[in-house]
């Protein structure tokens, strides 16, 4: 690997790895830095996907008591987000090349339209949550389950404003207890995305020397990056997510 790919790698991923612990979207970092550096998107979805994955299951620890206490509410949701994320991560294995660089500018411009109102779909969850047996009761579990396994699909798929689509899913399982949807979507998050990887592992798809310089990145992001990166108020991060998801599509939708 030329170094200053390795370097602006793993820039990317220490960048990545602070932003998702303050506010999500490092994905938009590391899916680009790959590209840039001459990477296959198929290829460079998949290696971002390994990269950051260790630095999901560091999340778990925040939601520790609440996923031991409610393990048994996520047996059915976990079997259902492996299969999803299991599908979503054949189909990127089996998809040519070309059909997915066609996708891409989509998919990213779903994502950052997903990240940028992250707030207000948020405050629009919350409030459906609250509702407890109201709304969220008349829809009932079987609906919820449903989504949840579309948006696992997704997130095995591509993956980038993963989080955002759970806590709508798991509003309408977990009938009012954000705490629990936030633990639950933190656990499955693991789930879908351990799946994938293990699969394009499989599939070749990742390219492990830069998977690697990234996943380092990642975690020292996370753990070093986060008191910087608190420092600078979230709408500001939030831009600079945004303008990278724009800047990404349109490269994609006119290259």
């Amino acid at each position: 690997m030329d170094p200053w790919n390795a370097l602006l790698l793993f820039v990317a991923a220490v960048a990545a790895g602070a932003l998702n612990a303050v506010a999500g979207g490092g994905t938009f970092f590391t899916f680009s830095a790959l590209v840039a550096t001459g990477m296959p998107a198929v290829a460079a979805n998949a290696t971002s996907t390994a990269a950051l994955w260790p630095g999901s299951i560091a999340g778990l620890a925040a939601y520790r008591h609440e996923a031991r206490s409610h393990w048994q509410r996520f047996v059915v949701l976990g079997l259902v987000s492996l299969v999803g994320g299991a599908l979503g991560a054949w189909a990127l294995l089996v998809i040519q090349e070309t059909t997915f660089e066609a996708m891409v500018p989509w998919l990213l411009l779903g994502a950052t339209v997903l990240f940028g109102f992250g707030p207000q779909i948020r405050k629009i969850v919350r409030r459906v949550g609250e509702l407890g047996t109201g709304a969220a009761g008349r829809v009932g579990p079987a609906l919820g389950l449903a989504f949840q396994f579309l948006v696992a699909i997704y997130g095995g798929f591509f993956g980038a404003g993963l989080g955002i689509l759970m806590l709508a899913a798991l509003t309408l399982t977990e009938k009012g207890d954000f705490h629990v949807a936030n633990a639950a979507k933190t656990l499955l998050a693991v789930l879908i995305n351990g799946v994938a990887v293990a699969l394009f592992v499989f599939g070749g798809l990742v390219h492990v020397p830069e998977a690697i310089v990234m996943l380092v990145g990642a975690v020292a992001g996370g753990y070093g990056g986060v008191a910087a990166a608190r420092r600078v108020p979230e709408p500001i991060l939030r831009g600079v997510v945004v303008t990278i998801g724009i800047t990404l599509s349109l490269y994609f939708f006119f290259r």
